[in-house]
């Protein structure tokens, strides 16, 4: 399996699954389904470059559950795996598991 590394700011993210069918059993055709705007981190580059040269940290990690927007990122293909690349700033929040 290949491994991507994104650079600077850019995280890589895998989007969850479209939902298939409605809460009533009804089967939402494929060319119907709504991109899922919740995503998981799979990998995240090292942070952003600021003007100074210093590097600002990521606050997302490799794990972390982000909602995105339906149309973020560029969308790519690595070993017929669906993936999006996407800016950190893009990402419009974490989802925290509280119990």
């Amino acid at each position: 399996m290949s491994t991507l590394r994104p650079l600077y700011d850019r995280v890589i993210i895998k989007r969850a699954k479209a939902v298939e069918t409605t809460k009533g059993g009804i089967i939402i055709p494929t060319t119907a389904q709504e991109k899922a705007t919740e995503a998981e981190v799979v990998a995240v580059g090292k942070g952003k470059l600021l003007q100074d040269g210093r590097i600002l940290e990521p606050s997302v990690k490799k794990g972390d559950k982000v909602l995105i927007g339906k149309y973020s990122g560029s969308e790519i293909k690595v070993d017929g795996e669906e993936l999006v690349i996407i800016k950190e700033d893009e990402i419009l929040g974490v989802l925290v598991n509280d119990k």
